[in-house]
């Protein structure tokens, strides 16, 4: 570890990346317990509170890889319940959990997705972030328009009822995102569980109960 730390050929981001990872617990306990990524316990401590990973429920969770949210999914629907996974990235199997390596932004993909859950969905989940420029504005930008794209998927596969629960990242351009929401949703709350670094940008919008808007006749 030692020799990890002093690699000069390390970026000052990249040191401070792994200086982070060494001494995060949620890392260490990820892998004395056997999840594949310490987002595993955002998901796990948002359920703890608001109950939303019930006993046969069917999940689908966007951007997926490696899987640490499908795997606590998977636990805590049970055997009844049915989580599929979708990402453009190998992920590799987990139990409980049906993969697609897929674009979520595909046309093709809602209905994909009903096919394999058989049926629409009861939770969609969105942990997805595109790849850091170092730019902070772009960086928003991009994760913003994920979390518009994961809500607009979620409206194509959600039983009435439903929930959506997505990252998002401070930064002033979410008022598009959270007024659909409104419009859609029985409630939306912002959510920032313990296992999120302090230091860090990231909140999670968590919208339930959700109403298919009417469609007008023309």
């Amino acid at each position: 570890m030692a020799r990890l730390r002093g690699d000069k050929r390390r970026t000052p981001s990249s040191r401070a990346w792994l200086e982070r990872q060494i001494s995060d617990p949620y890392v260490a306990r990820a892998r004395r317990e056997g999840f594949r990524s310490r987002a595993a316990y955002k998901l796990a401590e948002i359920d703890d509170r608001y109950r939303l990973l019930k006993p046969g429920a069917r999940v689908v969770d966007l951007g997926a890889a490696p899987g640490g949210w499908s795997d606590v999914a998977a636990r805590r629907v049970g055997a009844h319940g049915r989580v599929v996974a979708i990402d453009i990235l190998d992920m590799k199997p987990i139990p409980g959990v049906a993969f697609h390596k897929l674009d979520f932004l595909d046309a093709s993909a809602p209905e994909q997705l009903k096919a394999t859950l058989g049926g629409k969905a009861d939770i969609v989940l969105s942990d997805t972030a595109a790849n850091a420029t170092g730019h902070r504005q772009t960086d928003h930008l991009r994760i913003m328009a994920l979390a518009e794209a994961a809500a607009y998927f979620a409206r194509e596969v959600l039983n009435d009822g439903g929930s959506f629960l997505c990252k998002v990242l401070q930064g002033g351009t979410e008022a598009a995102l959270l007024a659909g929401l409104k419009r859609d949703f029985k409630s939306v709350k912002h959510v920032k569980p313990p296992a999120s670094r302090s230091d860090s940008a990231e909140f999670y919008l968590l919208a339930r109960g959700f109403r298919r808007p009417e469609r007008t006749s023309s």
